[in-house]
């Protein structure tokens, strides 16, 4: 086992389940952090896992069988880790972290001034700027119309940045 070193798999859009999924079926140790969403519909609720660091999947591997990684379809890069140890006591605390339950998901810097898009909820689709934060998920959002301006309290997980 200590032939083996991380490598992270940046994955093309959308394709790090089938990745891990390929991993696991070859004997590859791969990790795919993902955290817990819900999405509630017009008649239902329904619950998915998300990758916490979507576009990435974490390797461990020795260096000869890196190349059968790489030929993936589904692999864009493979990406060298440095320090091993370091990178690992990270991942380990963010599986553990995950483990325990607690809410987490992958928070990009939104901050004052920021130019975003609202991705979700009524709002959908519009443009604005983050005016002020409160917290770590509420944000407010200028939004002009037609020359005037208006304010919206918005979720910060709603937003991503333009």
């Amino acid at each position: 086992m200590s032939d083996l070193q991380w490598f992270v798999a940046h994955t093309r859009p959308r394709r790090e389940k089938k990745l891990k999924k390929y991993c696991d079926r070859e004997g590859i140790l791969a990790t795919l952090p993902c955290y817990r969403t819900v999405h509630r519909y017009q008649r239902k609720t329904v619950s998915f896992q998300k990758p916490l660091f979507p576009g990435y999947v974490f390797l461990q591997l020795p260096a000869h069988q890196k190349q059968q990684v790489f030929q993936r379809d589904d692999v864009a890069n493979l990406l060298t880790v440095y320090d091993q140890e370091l990178f690992a006591h990270q991942l380990n605390e963010i599986i553990t972290a995950l483990d325990s339950n607690v809410e987490i998901f992958l928070a990009p810097e939104i901050g004052v001034g920021s130019r975003v898009k609202i991705k979700a909820g009524p709002l959908r689709g519009m443009d604005g700027w983050v005016e002020e934060r409160y917290g770590l998920t509420t944000v407010m959002l200028r939004l002009d119309f037609i020359g005037q301006a208006a304010a919206a309290k918005v979720q910060a997980d709603e937003l991503e940045l333009i």
